[in-house]
């Protein structure tokens, strides 16, 4: 029977049965796509739009800026490695962390009315208020928030930041543009996730500011309806103008895996996911929502 390692004690047993002469679990070299949740947007009046949630990745350049990360070499032979989709903020609150082994993604900032908005993966862009400036975003993961629009009529909201640029800054006639995403073909086609969301209007003439590339909802007036983030994109959720009107939730996360096709992935209970067929060398396994434990054998 092959034995099971935790993830925590593969490499010192491996060592350890290498020595001895024993059975020692193949290695595989694991490339990775992990984005978290987007943030949520506003659930009153003059929000700004919601941060995307953070990217990381091993075959693009990951969010915020930084550089191609490294894969992850790691056992097969039924080693257990923990995943977890993170959720999109609902309401105004941030999105909730994406992890996959020793990689984390850092769910996207929420915001809320008047108010500066909250750092996360992305940031979430500033209400409508005076001094309200964009949350920060992680570094290497994604970019702040855009700055709201402060005069007491109208007051706009500034844009959610994305993965691959800050969030717009509101003006006086539309709010905040969201953050653009990054695109990866680490799924076989090229992708683009983790966008920001869009900036609120307000009772007045001005108009929500659109979302980021990368599945980021678009902002409203009062007139209109706020755009969720989309779902398995990490995108941050738009702002709406006016009570009691509520502001778009941020769009849950991923974790795409991408290995040697001699390889075949085991998802453990609580996960959802997928595996490909062999392309190019290489199977993709897409885990679109949960919370346990993978392998490969």
């Amino acid at each position: 029977m092959t034995p099971i390692f935790s993830m925590k004690n593969a490499a010192y047993y491996g060592s350890m049965r290498a020595a001895s002469g024993a059975y020692v679990p193949p290695s595989i070299t694991v490339d990775y796509l992990v984005v978290a949740g987007g943030g949520g947007s506003v659930l009153t009046e003059a929000g700004g739009g919601g941060g995307a949630g953070g990217m990381r990745c091993t075959v693009t350049a990951t969010g915020g800026g930084g550089s191609v990360e490294s894969a992850l070499s790691l056992f097969a032979g039924g080693t257990l490695y923990s995943v977890t989709v993170g959720g999109g903020g609902t309401g105004n609150n941030s999105g909730s962390n994406s992890v996959f082994s020793t990689i984390t993604s850092t769910g996207g900032g929420g915001v809320n009315d008047f108010t500066t908005g909250r750092t996360g993966g992305s940031g979430g862009g500033g209400g409508g208020g005076a001094n309200s400036l964009g949350g920060a975003g992680t570094t290497n993961q994604g970019y702040a928030g855009g700055a709201a629009f402060n005069s007491n009529n109208p007051r706009v909201g500034g844009g959610g930041g994305g993965a691959g640029a800050v969030g717009g800054t509101a003006t006086s006639t539309v709010g905040g543009a969201g953050g653009n995403g990054v695109a990866t073909s680490i799924s076989g086609s090229s992708v683009t996730y983790a966008g920001g969301g869009g900036g609120s209007g307000n009772s007045g003439s001005a108009t929500g500011g659109t979302g980021g590339t990368g599945g980021g909802g678009a902002g409203a007036s009062n007139s209109g309806n706020a755009v969720n983030g989309t779902a398995n994109t990490g995108g941050g959720g738009g702002a709406k103008g006016v009570a009691p009107s509520t502001g778009g939730t941020g769009g849950s996360g991923v974790i795409v895996l991408r290995y040697a096709d001699t390889f075949t992935i085991t998802f453990g209970a609580g996960v959802t996911g997928t595996e490909s067929s062999p392309s190019g060398g290489y199977k993709r396994a897409t885990i679109t929502a949960g919370s346990g434990n993978v392998s490969w054998s």
